[in-house]
């Protein structure tokens, strides 16, 4: 129990006296730098306080603080500078105080060249215009439609060469599926479905699916009863699966089937 709670609560130990503890205190610990820090910080500071300078450097009357004066200075580069694609401009444009160079003369006769170019020159074809309006407006004759520049092409009215090879191409793929089919047929795995059976098969479903629809035709308009409600879901997925089988052999002629 420590001390403050014995003193708290009532005890006969309390009635004892007991020596009172005394800590020694450790010394401060003192810098071996100080006195030299404090000397140092001491040092000029009581130097002309009152008095300034016994003689005090005075500027001239032309050096006066000037604008910009104090910001600082780049170190001036020795080399000039140049832009990196110098050697590609174009030279400068001349001073007006510059002279231009004189006695410079050529023998070059421009009025009999320009005649002698006007000459050798062919004519200009005019532009095929038409005109389809009472005020005269002209448009140009090419991009009108009205010139059967498309109909003189070589390839005109031919099969384009990318049909071509697509229609090659699935003729390949039906040659091989037929020869696929072939080989199972000599093997027995499957056999094609007769015309007759499949007029067969395809009459019947229609007769199913009739059946079903009349059946569907007769229920109550009300479906108030679980057992309604069931009837109705059972004939109408029915007549979905029914009219699926027939859309599939409507539409494929080759069936084969396994036995």
């Amino acid at each position: 129990m420590s001390r403050r709670q014995q003193q708290q609560e009532e005890s006969i130990y309390n009635l004892v006296p007991r020596a009172e503890e005394v800590y020694e205190k450790q010394p401060r610990h003192v810098s071996k730098f100080k006195t030299e820090a404090v000397e140092e910080s001491r040092r000029g500071k009581g130097d002309h306080r009152t008095m300034g300078f016994a003689k005090e450097p005075v500027a001239g009357p032309k050096e006066f603080l000037k604008k910009h004066e104090k910001e600082p200075r780049l170190p001036q580069s020795e080399e000039k500078f140049k832009y990196p694609d110098g050697d590609r401009r174009r030279p400068a444009v001349p001073k007006p105080d510059d002279q231009p160079m004189m006695g410079i003369r050529t023998t070059k006769n421009f009025i009999d060249q320009n005649a002698t170019d006007v000459i050798l020159s062919v004519p200009r074809k005019p532009q095929e215009k038409y005109v389809d309006t009472k005020r005269g407006d002209a448009k140009p004759l090419e991009t009108s439609g009205l010139v059967p520049k498309y109909m003189l092409k070589e390839e005109f009215g031919q099969t384009p060469k990318y049909l071509e090879k697509r229609k090659h191409d699935l003729q390949m793929a039906r040659e091989e599926y037929d020869n696929f089919v072939r080989e199972y047929m000599k093997r027995g795995a499957m056999r094609e479905l007769s015309v007759e059976d499949r007029e067969r098969i395809l009459s019947g479903l229609k007769a199913n699916w009739e059946q079903l629809y009349q059946d569907y035709q007769g229920l109550s308009v009300i479906i108030d009863t679980p057992q309604k409600k069931n009837k109705k879901e059972r004939l109408e997925f029915e007549m979905k699966q029914l009219e699926q089988d027939i859309d599939t052999l409507q539409r494929f002629r080759t069936i084969y089937i396994t036995d």
